[in-house]
């Protein structure tokens, strides 16, 4: 019993020594180094705790220390607090640490494959602990230096390393939205691949082609991201790192949402988020990832206020986790901030959506360059919160002041849009939608159906004629011919266009079908068509009766604590519902 009750001292003494030894810093500072890593980085933590960022940063800095540390696997949570605390407090500690590597690598040039190996290796753990940290340019800095050591060699074992540098890469480049510079990198690790296959050797390709299905996807290849995310699930087998099962899993969802494919996303989708919850815990940065994914299924299949839900979990683990400025923060604030528009929208209370909409974009703006891609989305969110909550203004000076704010911002995004991926590409064509909105709004009435019809014709040229975007923008336009332009006879054939789709990508109950009916309701009493106007409060009131029952129960967090079917079975339904419907376009 005396046993018991003493387990806390040794805690307490091991503290009171770590502490000791950081009263002693100055005298110590070459001692502490030579602590075993896991000793060696509760000191360093110690330092942070104590607000003396500059004597940390002082220690990070040297590569030979920081790759030490990285080695504690365990306090790895920890450490991105203390390395997101030195770069807000303006330590450059990242590319302080890329270029000491690059600079190491390229002294080594010379050396044996053996000590160049280990430096590969050091590459491979410091790349991914800024990778994963969001730091992507200094991690992409890192990984080329790999890879140009693979290159020295021509052998097998260096072919290996290649095409894992080579997914490495192309994933922060993917994450910092350098597509171009994406793909030479997939051809390259697929020149590796193919060297590899000569000699008859494989390298499993899952990883590879999930990456390619998340850069397809960014550009809105959709019909490409589909069946590169089909070639990734094939390469799922036993032994697979749990991480790299977890990404394919995500990205075939994602890529199975956008082809309106809802029952396969959910199925892959929900398993993701369990395996990552189960392996790496509820706090982790990679359960966040598929939260967030997991979150975007809900949001598209009109779950919204589930999605919300899920979302805040999300940026509540990234906050944990990073803290401060960080780009995986930012993007959650984002994701947070649009479905808290959309869930807030026939309410027009709108602040929650707005301030996590700022927060994106003031952490996006202090970490990257004004120009970067990833602002686009971040101010057209922001744009459509101002858009409404001018139109909700009841002063005519502040409303003007908002919509030629939201005009800005979406003029910006535009350009951005335009640059990145040309103008025939959902998204320009989503910004371009976004504009004629806008335009409405700001009553310039031929503007925005120029804007409309742009969007309606892009988007139907990509995504068809029946997909959820083009029902958006249709709906967009008819709600300008009724509310504006008086073309009722064109606005009908758009609502009811718009209707059709609705109903049949979401059933009865889809929340959007809401301003098509009061639109219709509207647009028959303009012209006095009464009977239809009865008709449609009847649909209104049916629609709003199948909305309170929806979704009323469930949870969506509780319904992923359990998976009904292993890894191996959620992938065998994937691919052999795949074979049944036959091959993708």
């Amino acid at each position: 019993m005396a046993a018991v009750e003493l387990e806390w001292i040794p805690e307490t003494l091991y503290n009171t020594a770590i502490s000791a030894v950081v009263d002693n810093y100055i005298r110590s500072r070459r001692d502490i180094r030579s602590l075993p890593e896991n000793i060696q980085f509760d000191v360093y933590y110690k330092l942070y705790q104590q607000g003396r960022l500059c004597q940390l940063g002082s220690e990070f800095c040297e590569l030979e220390v920081f790759a030490k540390v990285l080695r504690a696997l365990d306090k790895r949570h920890l450490l991105h607090h203390c390395f997101q605390a030195l770069m807000d407090h303006g330590v450059k500690v990242a590319s302080v640490l890329a270029y000491s590597f690059s600079r190491r690598c390229s002294y080594i040039a010379e050396s044996d494959a053996a000590v160049k190996e280990k430096a590969i290796q050091v590459g491979f753990v410091l790349g991914g602990f800024l990778s994963d940290a969001g730091w992507y340019s200094d991690a992409e800095k890192v990984f080329l230096s790999c890879l140009q050591l693979c290159a020295l060699h021509d052998e097998m074992l260096h072919w290996f390393r290649a095409v894992e540098c080579c997914v490495r890469l192309l994933h922060v480049r993917n994450g910092n939205c350098k597509y171009h510079l994406g793909e030479e990198t997939f051809k390259l690790a697929q020149t590796y691949m193919d060297k590899l296959s000569k000699h008859g050797q494989q390298a499993n390709r899952a990883a590879l082609y999930g990456e390619l299905c998340a850069l397809l996807f960014a550009k809105s290849h959709y019909d490409e991201a589909y069946k590169w995310c089909v070639e990734a699930m094939k390469e799922i087998t036993a032994g697979l790192p749990v991480k790299v099962v977890v990404d394919v899993l995500r990205q075939a969802s994602k890529a199975c949402v956008v082809k309106r494919e809802f029952k396969k996303a959910e199925q892959l989708i929900k398993h993701a988020v369990y395996l990552a919850r189960d392996h790496f815990g509820s706090k982790h940065p990679k359960y966040s990832d598929t939260l967030l994914d997991y979150g975007f299924y809900l949001l598209n299949v009109d779950n919204i206020c589930q999605s919300v839900a899920i979302y805040q979990a999300a940026l509540d683990i990234r906050q944990s986790v990073f803290g401060g400025k960080n780009i995986h923060v930012a993007t959650a604030h984002e994701d947070l901030a649009y479905s808290s528009y959309v869930h807030q929208y026939s309410s027009g209370k709108f602040d929650n959506a707005l301030f996590h909409a700022e927060r994106a974009i003031g952490i996006i703006t202090h970490i990257l360059p004004e120009d970067h891609l990833l602002l686009a989305s971040s101010k057209r969110v922001k744009a459509l919160i101002l858009e409404e909550i001018a139109i909700d203004c009841h002063n005519k000076e502040t409303e003007q002041r908002l919509l030629q704010e939201a005009h800005d911002l979406h003029l910006s995004s535009l350009q951005l849009a335009k640059k990145a991926f040309g103008e025939f590409n959902v998204q320009t064509a989503k910004h371009y939608g976004n504009l004629g909105r806008l335009y409405q709004s700001m009553r310039k009435f031929k503007e925005a159906e120029e804007m409309h019809i742009k969007a309606i014709q892009i988007k139907e040229q990509l995504l068809g004629q029946e997909d959820y975007e083009v029902a958006l923008s249709v709906g967009h336009l008819a709600s300008l011919y009724n509310y504006d332009m008086n073309q009722y006879e064109n606005a009908e054939k758009l609502y009811l266009r718009s209707i059709a789709i609705g109903k049949k990508l979401f059933g009865e109950g889809y929340s959007g079908l809401e301003y098509d009916y009061r639109g219709l309701i509207k647009l028959y009493n303009s012209i006095g068509n009464y009977e239809k106007v009865f008709e449609y409060h009847n649909v209104l009131s049916n629609w709003n009766r199948l909305r309170d029952r929806q979704y009323s129960v469930t949870d969506a967090l509780e319904d992923v604590n359990s998976s009904p079917q292993s890894t191996e079975e959620v992938v065998q339904s994937f691919l052999k519902s795949q074979n049944a419907e036959g091959p993708s376009c």
